[in-house]
């Protein structure tokens, strides 16, 4: 898995409150259990026109960045992990918004996808400034748990310590305990008779 530790790019506004998992992956995609070709379905209806045409008016259009901005409560509705399948394989390497469905935010960490919730001053001015300049670049860094935006300032997210060495290392969960195997091993050794 690859370790992430700062993500800078342009972001793609979606400026969307409660953007559920069955628009981010329509549930007749779901026929499938490879990872693998999910991200050419990403938002697929607001991407493309009943008529297979696509839609110009959607941002993920021609995007060109790795870094999703999203309204409020992003993530919602069924807890299918296809929805983070879908954003990482079309390249999405982390979402910011005011807040993440639970179920979401765990499936988007678990497939190195960063949920990053910001407070809703600092999202709109976010929004204001990369509606005013969308290539304006946003940075997240992950080790100082910050997100900044020139002109719009710079705010403090929220991370689990756990998941964030995880990212960091570029750890699924079950290479962070073989990572941790000579520390599971010696303890398991000294309470044998318990």
């Amino acid at each position: 898995m690859e370790k992430i530790d700062k993500i800078k790019s342009a972001a793609v506004l979606m400026p969307v409150e409660n953007i559920d998992t069955d628009q981010i992956i329509p549930a007749r995609f779901l026929k499938t259990t490879s990872r693998d070709g999910f991200g050419e379905k990403l938002f697929y209806d607001w991407r493309f026109n009943a008529d297979g045409t696509q839609n110009t008016s959607c941002p993920l259009n021609g995007r060109h960045g790795i870094i999703l901005v999203a309204g409020n409560n992003f993530g919602c509705g069924s807890s299918r992990e296809h929805a983070a399948w879908a954003l990482h394989d079309a390249g999405f390497r982390a979402v910011v918004s005011t807040s993440f469905a639970d179920i979401f935010k765990n499936n988007a960490l678990n497939n190195q996808i960063l949920p990053v919730a910001v407070s809703p001053s600092f999202h709109a001015k976010m929004m204001e400034r990369l509606l005013e300049e969308p290539d304006k670049e946003v940075e997240i860094d992950l080790e100082r748990q910050t997100v900044s935006l020139e002109g719009a300032g710079c705010e403090s997210f929220a991370i689990g310590a756990y998941k964030k060495e995880c990212l960091m290392k570029g750890y699924s969960d079950i290479d962070y305990l073989l990572a941790n195997k000579d520390d599971i091993l010696a303890y398991e050794a000294g309470h044998e008779n318990l």
